[in-house]
């Protein structure tokens, strides 16, 4: 029974996973399309993302390599102790640049599990540059 869990598995990660992408502002422009569905082999938001790069030269418009590229700055000076609650961050490397962001199925990916989310059939992967009108 274990080995058929495993092969099972293993067929399950060797089947392409198909998603809902959606692009706005630059990296529509690179891409050319708004919405389209993307096959790709894996199950993961890094595993799509890489996937993605490969086909469409946009990760230098959404992953920041430093954390001064994923930084802007504010109108107000640090505060220790911030209101509410979710604060989450992706680690260094794995964060989207300033005014970018990622998000499945409308969550943006570092209030889920960042890179490693597992993403399903039919979920929607948003690529957004700017996500607010800014730049």
């Amino acid at each position: 029974m274990s080995s058929h869990r495993q092969t099972a598995s293993t067929l399950e990660q060797l089947q392409p996973t198909t998603v809902e992408v959606r692009c706005t502002g630059h990296i529509h422009a690179i891409v050319g399309k708004t919405g389209f569905d993307y096959d790709f082999d894996g199950r993961t938001l890094r595993e799509f993302l890489e996937s993605f790069f490969e086909r469409y030269d946009v990760q230098d418009k959404l992953i920041a390599e430093t954390e001064a590229d994923a930084t802007t700055r504010g109108w107000v000076g640090t505060i220790d102790d911030l209101p509410g609650q979710n604060y989450a961050k992706n680690p260094e490397g794995e964060q989207t640049r300033r005014y970018a962001r990622v998000s499945i199925n409308g969550t943006f990916n570092e209030h889920l599990a960042g890179l490693d989310t597992v993403l399903e059939d039919g979920d929607r992967v948003s690529l957004m540059y700017p996500f607010i009108y800014c730049c």
